[in-house]
């Protein structure tokens, strides 16, 4: 009788931990394939149907994203600008 009553609240036990398992599973994989790149204004809808916390995240990455070019770009003009001034020195020094 105890032998019984273990082995049926392990299996009790087992389909529990397998169903919240699965739970987990199939809402990650939901959230996943709702997210959407870009939002035109034509997609309004679709970003408004998102949750707070969904919008919340693909701005913050875009903005990530927005800055990580931002510097880039600095850095390259940086460097253009180094160029340009060591011309504009020897060209100085040499018509002196």
């Amino acid at each position: 009788m105890l032998f019984n009553l273990i082995v049926f609240l392990l299996f009790i036990l087992f389909f529990y931990y397998f169903r919240n398992f699965h739970k987990f599973n199939f809402k990650k994989n939901v959230f996943k394939t709702k997210k959407l790149k870009a939002f035109p204004k034509k997609n309004l809808k679709n970003w408004m149907n998102l949750t707070k916390k969904e919008r919340y995240n693909i701005l913050k990455q875009e903005s990530i994203n927005y800055l990580d070019k931002r510097k880039l770009l600095l850095a390259e003009i940086r460097k253009e600008y180094k160029k340009i001034s060591k011309l504009n020195t020897k060209k100085n020094t040499k018509a002196k």
